[in-house]
């Protein structure tokens, strides 16, 4: 099983496939549906994958990373300009002005959460997790996918990103008292 890093790193390969592919269907003015039998798998993959990403790997960074508090801050952030761009596009007619906005609202939003994920969460994790760890998470991530190829029954609402970390930090350590958390568990070692 791979790790969750390298899965990660494979969505975020096809994504990068997906929308070139959507700026092909553009350059010849496609057919509204060829546009939507594109779109709504990627921007189903788009929030699902954030929300594997939330559940899975960013509380396990918290847990075990090295100064990991902005990469997550950060990275949720992304994510709700992800969902706002997917939602913008969900509520245009598909191939209309308002629709590729939304799409291209969620590409830039994308490219650069990948770019910082790459670059700083992803390594941080591969610096400071275990094998193990990294694989066992890689195994949740892709159960995660596979239950769920829709957001059908998730909640892929905006998150506040300080509200989010502080919630996980105090799920990591519910005895420390600088935090202001719900204290509902240990996340070390899981």
């Amino acid at each position: 099983m791979p790790d969750i890093t390298t899965l990660i790193l494979d969505d975020h390969a096809w994504f990068r496939r997906q929308f070139a592919a959507l700026d092909e269907l553009q350059a010849r003015d496609s057919d509204p549906r060829e546009l939507a039998r594109l779109w709504e798998p990627l921007a189903a993959r788009l929030d699902v994958h954030a929300l594997a990403e939330e559940k899975i790997f960013y509380p396990q960074l918290l847990a075990h990373g090295e100064d990991p508090e902005d990469e997550t801050l950060d990275a949720i952030g992304d994510h709700n300009e992800i969902r706002d761009g997917v939602a913008q596009a969900e509520r245009s007619p598909v191939g209309s002005g308002q629709w590729w906005e939304g799409v291209w609202a969620a590409r830039r939003a994308n490219d650069e959460h990948m770019g910082e994920e790459e670059n700083e969460g992803l390594a941080n994790f591969r610096l400071n997790a275990t094998t193990g760890l990294r694989e066992s998470l890689g195994r949740q991530f892709a159960e995660f996918l596979d239950a769920h190829p829709t957001t059908a029954g998730l909640d892929n609402s905006d998150k506040d990103p300080e509200a989010y970390v502080d919630e996980v930090q105090a799920e990591i350590d519910p005895s420390d008292p600088t935090r202001d958390g719900l204290g509902i568990g240990s996340l070390k070692g899981k």
